[in-house]
């Protein structure tokens, strides 16, 4: 196994012009598979809220749910940098709620840092959150938990006064002290810009090859979930195919009785059987 990730290697990594791969686990399994799988970074994304709860946006999510989610994929990871998002309603109202919240995240979740959303408004936030010793990630862009206040998920930055808002952002979040931003839903020119004005890392999710390092859903990369594709998903497997697949035969071996064999049965002595049998008197 490869050393331990921390935010230093992945600033490293920056400055050696080296590529990071980030991936969301939400559970124990999910957290061993893609740790084995050599990610850098591992975020356990309030996007479980859709793809494993079922709701329609990341709302819903609570800080309860957070924690939970957080503890169980840290059992999972060894190596990975493993970061825990902040929910909505978790950081917004005041700074001393946003750093009690992130202070449960490491404590009760395990994780190795926290990623909260939003630009030059929640400055202040990061800093107060990094000023503790808690290690905090950016992400700017299409945020999720502002999906309503966007009129749905739209791609960010398309006009000149958005662009460079978008920038001001970017450049907010490093002075407050994050050690890396997401960049999500602006056009890829826009997010190469932003990359090579920043010093700290940044990780695109549908903004292009320009960024330092790329974030998927683990549901969505491997053909999981099946409500919605963004356009900037790849599928690397259709596992939702062959799980259902896997799932009928199942059903129908059941069905046949052809299920279970004597394989897959304990056996009992005909020593222990006779001796049961009388004394059952059958």
């Amino acid at each position: 196994m490869s050393s331990k990730v921390s935010i230093h290697t992945l600033q490293e990594m920056k400055e050696r012009g080296e590529r990071i791969s980030m991936l969301t686990a939400y559970d124990y399994p999910s957290g061993q598979l893609v740790d084995a799988s050599g990610a850098d970074v591992i975020l356990v994304g309030d996007s479980l809220g859709m793809v494993v709860h079922g709701f329609e946006t990341t709302i819903p999510v609570t800080m309860d749910m957070m924690v939970m989610h957080c503890a169980a994929t840290r059992r999972g990871v060894k190596r990975a940098l493993l970061i825990g998002d902040m929910p909505f309603g978790s950081y917004q109202t005041d700074i001393a709620t946003a750093k009690r919240n992130a202070a449960r995240l490491l404590q009760e979740g395990g994780v190795d840092a926290v990623k909260l959303e939003g630009g030059e408004f929640m400055a202040d936030t990061v800093c107060k959150i990094v000023e503790m010793g808690i290690a905090v990630h950016g992400h700017i862009g299409l945020t999720p938990q502002s999906v309503s206040a966007f009129g749905g998920f739209k791609v960010q930055g398309k006009t000149v006064d958005v662009a460079k808002q978008l920038v001001k952002d970017a450049l907010a979040i490093q002075d407050a002290g994050a050690f890396a931003i997401v960049l999500e839903g602006i056009p890829s020119r826009l997010a190469k810009l932003i990359s090579e004005k920043l010093t700290i890392p940044t990780i695109g999710i549908g903004a292009g090859a320009g960024c330092d390092g790329q974030v998927l859903v683990f549901h969505d990369l491997l053909g999981l979930f099946a409500d919605f594709t963004p356009k900037f998903v790849k599928k690397y497997a259709h596992l939702r195919d062959d799980i259902v697949g896997a799932l009928k035969q199942y059903n129908a071996e059941v069905r046949a009785g052809t299920f279970p064999t004597a394989e897959h049965e304990y056996a009992l002595s005909d020593d222990v059987w006779q001796q049961l049998k009388d004394e059952l008197g059958t």
